[in-house]
């Protein structure tokens, strides 16, 4: 009779152990969820009283990306094209995007940010910063430079599901 192999006590962890640790992270995700959520919430209002915090998203990948196709847009947020084409005729609306035809396909449309829609994201991402900075900035920048590490491990997991890497645009 053979004997099992040795493994060094704590080297493995339990199921139940790792099954601890995954509901402790579920319930911390989705506490930072719902604040993250929030804070959206409160950010798109800044920019319109009316606005939605899905087309505050919106806003942020077409200021990131620049000119962008409704297609490319939608792939890039996750969404179904008619939720972003809903979305886009709102910002269009108040005056913070435009759609003009694609230079590179005269068939299509790219949208972009009006000069009003630029200077209402400069003002709201300023505040947005300004959040982090009160709720992180004391802690060490080591803590800090670890939590973007982790997140953006968390992140690249999800890019193996199908979810487009950030900046794909």
């Amino acid at each position: 009779m053979s004997n099992p192999v040795d493994v060094p006590e704590g080297s493995a962890p339990s199921e139940d152990s790792v099954d601890a640790a995954l509901k402790s992270v579920e319930h911390q995700i989705s506490i930072f969820w719902r604040r993250a959520r929030s804070v959206s919430q409160q950010l798109s209002r800044q920019v319109h009283p009316d606005m939605e915090p899905a087309a505050y998203g919106l806003l942020t990948m077409i200021r990131k990306t620049g000119p962008i196709r409704l297609t490319d847009l939608a792939s890039c947020i996750g969404v179904g094209k008619p939720s972003v084409s809903r979305q886009i005729a709102f910002l269009e609306n108040i005056g913070l995007v435009l759609k003009e035809a694609d230079p590179l396909d005269g068939r299509a449309q790219t949208i972009r940010l009006t000069p009003k829609g630029e200077e209402k994201m400069h003002q709201v991402q300023d505040a947005r910063r300004q959040v982090f900075r009160e709720r992180l900035g004391e802690w060490p920048v080591e803590e800090l430079e670890a939590l973007a590490t982790y997140m953006a491990k968390l992140n690249a997991t999800y890019e193996r599901d199908g979810f487009p890497k950030d900046g794909a645009f």
